[in-house]
């Protein structure tokens, strides 16, 4: 789960006399979905008509098709991959016996496949708008092959999960990775750790506090092969998020960002200006520089940048999270899914 509404861009304007132009960067960070060039579309008596004009209608648009278009096809593409390494060692399996696929899937498999009427009456019901008027016993037979083929890949999926861990399986097919401008960003962590863990986050969103939690357990296990890079991503939803913000980078300034980091979260519910002071007492921070930089937005293009580079990666809520570059599902992810995805890339570095 993740907080929503991202921070008002009407709210930017005003503060600083400018608007959020919303950056048109795939996820990948290849070309932009509407094209920078400065190709001629059209001329209107002989004067042009510009590619950026369009993209300034539909850049965003076509920023988020694209952007859909290469999650559509590595996924894909991930699924035929996993299909083909599940065939291949159940083929060599079938070998190891001297028998064929075929014959090897029918003794493993074949007895386990079972549709019933009610299955296919459950199906039909929850699927009748695909059916095209189409009454049941109309398409019983389809549908009963549909489901059995349904059910034995299921299967066979299976028993292809159980045959990798008796075999050398390295998957070298590279995920989408976002292009992360992370230099001069809040970072904990060796500059040459392995793994890279990059969030855009707000301190009010109580789905950040609940992946703080989580971050912790991971920056404990993992030490000097995780680097942690905080970004900023405060919500208009969240009154106090943007000064919250703020003071992270105030304290910052005195070498004390992660502490500030810690305490925000851990007292999140105290963030208005005054707390903020208090709080960064407590750390023993310089008070009137702190008070100074608080009151002066100092920081506000900092805000500004981290709140356009996540426009420009399609984010829409908090705590949004890569692991190098790889988007985690899921918002504030449970810690068995972080880890997955570290030892993953631990796995990928050792190659």
């Amino acid at each position: 789960m993740s907080c929503r509404n991202r921070w008002n861009r009407m709210t930017s304007i005003s503060r600083y006399g400018k608007c959020l132009a919303l950056a048109t960067l795939p996820l990948i960070g290849c070309s932009q979905g509407g094209s920078q060039s400065d190709e001629v579309l059209v001329r209107i008596d002989g004067e042009p008509v510009r590619m950026t004009a369009v993209d300034s209608l539909v850049g965003d648009r076509l920023a988020q098709m694209e952007r859909d278009y290469r999650q559509e096809r590595q996924n894909l593409m991930e699924a035929a991959l996993q299909r083909v390494v599940r065939d291949r060692l159940i083929e060599k399996a079938a070998a190891a016996r001297g028998l064929t696929s075929a014959e090897f899937i029918a003794q493993e498999a074949a007895d386990q496949v079972e549709v019933t009427e009610e299955d296919m009456v459950t199906f039909y019901r929850q699927n009748m708008a695909a059916m095209a008027g189409r009454s049941l016993e109309e398409i019983r037979p389809q549908l009963r092959e549909y489901l059995e083929t349904r059910e034995l890949n299921e299967v066979l999926d299976s028993i292809g999960e159980t045959l990798k861990e008796t075999h050398d399986v390295v998957m070298l097919m590279e995920p989408i990775r976002a292009d992360l401008s992370n230099e001069g960003s809040p970072a904990l962590g060796p500059g040459n750790a392995p793994v890279t863990l990059t969030e855009f986050s707000d301190f009010e969103c109580p789905y950040c506090r609940r992946f703080f939690d989580t971050l912790n357990r991971l920056k404990q296990e993992y030490e000097d092969q995780l680097r942690v890079v905080y970004r900023q991503y405060p919500l208009s939803t969240h009154p106090n998020a943007y000064k919250a913000a703020m003071a992270s980078l105030c304290a910052h300034e005195q070498r004390e960002f992660w502490a500030m980091h810690d305490i925000l979260f851990l007292e999140q519910d105290s963030l208005g200006v005054e707390a903020l002071k208090r709080k960064a007492s407590r750390l023993g921070l310089n008070e009137e520089e702190f008070a100074s930089c608080l009151e002066s937005d100092r920081y506000a293009t900092q805000i500004e940048r981290d709140v356009q580079e996540a426009d420009r990666l399609g984010i829409t809520g908090t705590p949004f999270v890569f692991v190098n570059g790889v988007a985690v599902p899921g918002g504030a992810a449970p810690y068995d899914v972080m880890k997955e995805m570290i030892e993953e890339e631990l796995a990928r570095a050792e190659r």
